[in-house]
């Protein structure tokens, strides 16, 4: 056995975690409602304009490997990095997304896109396996000196990515041979063994590519290159250092100080809290959890817990935005949420559904669960324009009517990421293994899974997230006993289930309702979901929030914008009553529900000229309308607000 074989072996063969298995997405078909609506959206509109904007902005030119380099589309920046450095891993994003929309809806033009890019990566490879636009094309000899800073490993995965999502979409293995060529490299390049780099990308991403790599091709070299890069991060000596000064420069100089901001601080099974770059982090511990299952790690698991537990219960906004701050993308303290300057980008709410469902493949806990559907009812779609071609890449819960979408930006690594997880949602529905059947989200669709020997067809009729109602139809090709687990959300404190009418107990373990039974085609479940306005505040340490509250119906959050109201948000108070009534607005935005309640505006009519004066502004009773937070910025110009003043 090799010292690298050995690093990668525990002292003890712990049990197989048993994960449940996703849904493909393509069998998954959203039949109206809401998420057929952003799906489409997403689809029509959002993958072909990403192609012209990748056109557009000159991205598309650094793949003309033959031709010498052109003027920079992304200038060198004082800290001497250009978002061109990280161009590869745009495409990777936008083939991922628009190969999902290929399993359902074959396209022979985006097709012909797809593979004059693979063409061009194809011809700009270099011998040995190599590929990396930025370094092939103008810094040749100064690949693989910089891992701290420059992204290499971090756009290699995003191609494998894509790379995978195209061959599983069309057959093609082009792309998937020119990858794993890549990965072979990789692999010769980088390790324990002697003469090998003791390296690791700052930028995590390549691990969760690797394990889906092998997932597809069960190369075992493929997994332990993956445990390689999540075992070494964090050891000491630091790799970055030795690089550092390999380059002439002090590691001291670094300009965030220390590498927690890369989650390289420590070993990751000794790290307890959530910090540095919030993208980062949700990748990487994504990939730990995928590990944990791969090699029956439960040290892994333990920390994806601890790390779950303390993001979510002391670092994590009411929408599901995460990284409060801009200067380092990510993390401060914890309680640290401020509303107008909250960074809360949209990769990084992107990322921690990616995190949370697959921490429930691995244990059936709905407190997994219930945070990839807040993050994709609120703080990832918030992300997304309603037209599907603006976005906001910072999701800020507070305006003064300065935040405006924009339609692409100077680092776009948030449009494809949103790309691509609406257009892969089926497969966050729906889980299986042998004998057991998981529903995790509701809205309407039809799909097909995969319950050990058996395929199931299934149907939800439902409005949701407009309503709590939901028709299971469930069909088994032949009759067949499994166990079926409905999810109860954590927001949901009375529901009711019955099956073929005979009521149900409804007592979730964990969140989820489990019902052990014979099933045969046409038995139907009845979910109802009360879905009363809760008003929410927040823990007293979150100073930003104290005195106020947050309005969420159901698993949506909602906010208070200028357009619809008589005052700017930052001057209403609900009353102590507010007696708030949900209404259904088709004429906004596609359809959604709004909430109509009782509240007071300060006036400024009095005021004049005054600053400040001793005594306190007049009330006037008015009424506010408030609208899902998702569907903000996107009309006239105005303030916002989610955490309103209540008496």
């Amino acid at each position: 056995m090799t010292e690298f074989e050995d690093f990668m072996t525990d002292l003890s063969t712990p049990p197989r975690l048993d994960r449940f298995v996703p849904a493909d997405h393509a069998s998954v078909d959203f039949t109206g409602g809401f998420w057929e609506s952003w799906t489409e959206t997403v689809r029509q509109v959002t993958v072909p304009s990403q192609h012209r904007r990748l056109d557009e902005e000159g991205f598309l030119e650094v793949l003309n490997f033959h031709l010498p380099p052109a003027p920079l589309v992304r200038p060198i920046q004082p800290s001497g990095l250009s978002m061109q450095h990280f161009f590869d891993s745009d495409f990777g994003k936008w083939i991922e997304a628009a190969s999902y929309t290929l399993r359902s809806h074959p396209n022979a033009e985006l097709e012909a896109k797809i593979d004059q890019i693979v063409d061009q990566l194809a011809a700009g490879q270099m011998a040995d396996g190599y590929l990396n636009s930025w370094f092939i094309r103008r810094e040749p000899d100064k690949r693989w000196t910089n891992l701290r800073d420059l992204h290499e490993m971090y756009s290699m995965g995003h191609l494998l990515e894509g790379a995978i999502a195209y061959f599983e979409a069309t057959g093609k293995r082009r792309f998937l041979d020119v990858m794993i060529r890549a990965v072979d490299h990789i692999i010769e390049t980088f390790g324990r063994e002697p003469g090998k780099l003791r390296g690791y990308d700052a930028h995590e991403e390549i691990e969760l590519a690797l394990i889906k790599l092998y997932r597809v091709t069960q190369d075992p070299r493929h997994l332990q290159l993956a445990q390689y890069f999540v075992n070494e991060r964090g050891q000491s000596p630091s790799y970055y250092d030795g690089e550092a000064r390999q380059r002439g420069e002090d590691p001291a100089d670094y300009v965030y100080k220390d590498y927690s901001y890369s989650q390289a601080h420590i070993p990751v099974r000794e790290q307890k809290e959530v910090v540095g770059h919030a993208v980062r982090a949700m990748y990487l511990f994504s990939a730990m959890a995928d590990l944990a299952v791969e090699t029956s790690d439960l040290t892994l698991l333990a920390a994806c817990n601890t790390l779950f537990d303390n993001l979510t219960q002391r670092q994590l906004y009411v929408t599901g935005g995460l990284g409060p701050s801009g200067v380092n993308e990510g993390f401060t303290r914890p309680y640290d949420l401020p509303n107008q300057t909250a960074y809360a980008e949209t990769c990084a709410a992107v990322a921690l559904a990616f995190w949370g469902h697959r921490m429930a493949q691995i244990e059936l806990d709905g407190r997994f669960t219930d945070q990839v559907e807040l993050v994709l009812f609120n703080g990832a779609l918030s992300g997304i324009a309603r037209d599907g071609e603006h976005y906001f890449y910072e999701n800020v819960l507070e305006s003064h009517g300065d935040n405006r979408r924009w339609k692409w930006h100077y680092c776009p690594c948030c449009p494809t990421n949103i790309a691509r997880l609406i257009a892969s949602l089926g497969s966050y529905f729906y889980t299986s293994k042998p004998g057991e059947l998981a529903v995790h989200l509701y809205g309407a669709n039809t799909a097909q899974v995969q319950v050990g020997d058996s395929a199931v067809k299934l149907e939800q009729k439902t409005s949701y997230p407009w309503d709590g109602d939901i028709a299971l139809t469930i069909s088994p090709e032949q009759a067949s006993r499994f166990t079926l687990h409905l999810r109860i959300p954590g927001w949901c404190s009375s529901a009711k289930l019955s099956v073929n009418g005979q009521p149900v107990a409804a007592e979730p373990v964990k969140g989820y309702v489990s019902i052990a039974r014979d099933w045969s085609a046409g038995d139907v479940v009845r979910i109802s979901l009360d879905m009363p306005v809760q008003l929410l505040h927040a823990n007293p340490l979150v100073s930003e929030d104290a005195g106020r509250v947050a309005i969420k119906r159901g698993p949506v959050v909602y906010c208070v914008e200028e357009v619809d109201n008589v005052a700017p948000p930052q001057q209403l108070t609900l009353r102590a009553d507010p007696q708030i009534l949900a209404r259904y607005a088709a004429d906004l935005l596609g359809g959604a529900v709004v909430l109509e309640g009782a509240a007071s505006r300060a006036s400024t009519a009095d005021w004049g000229q005054t600053l400040y004066r001793t005594t306190p502004p007049i009330s006037e009773s008015t009424r506010f309308t408030a609208i899902p937070y998702h569907l903000w910025a996107n009309r006239a110009p105005g303030g916002m607000q989610v955490w309103l003043r209540k008496e």
